[in-house]
């Protein structure tokens, strides 16, 4: 008998079983170390869960501020997202590509590092 938890070791359940306390501690088995590529693939959806919580954020600043210079949006995004993950400033500037691409915002004609929401 070991703590490692091999493919032919077999668990039951003892339906039988009472006991007169109310909580009963079940000793846990430690998670397989994961893989170069799993941490990969990970990594990799976590990232394309963030994407859309980072848009988000965007529209919801720049729908308040209407016109809000590049620096302004990255801090105002990495402050409301703090509290869930630290949004790197490289992913802010593609999500804010992505949504002038689909027309939810644009740049100043006068000034490029300004920021206009449309919608």
């Amino acid at each position: 008998m070991s703590k490692e938890v091999e493919e032919t070791d077999m668990f039951s359940f003892n339906d039988t079983f009472t006991s007169k306390l109310y909580k009963i501690k079940i000793g846990t088995i430690s998670a397989q170390k994961e893989g170069e590529q799993e941490k990969l693939e990970t990594r990799h959806k976590v990232e394309e869960d963030r994407k859309p919580q980072i848009e988000a954020a965007i529209v919801r600043i720049m729908k308040a501020r209407k016109r809000l210079d590049h620096n302004a949006v990255v801090s105002e995004v990495t402050r409301q997202l703090a509290a869930r993950f630290l949004p790197n400033p490289a992913v802010i500037k593609k999500r804010i590509e992505s949504l002038i691409e689909r027309e939810f915002l644009e740049r100043d004609p006068n000034d490029r590092k300004v920021y206009v929401y449309l919608a």
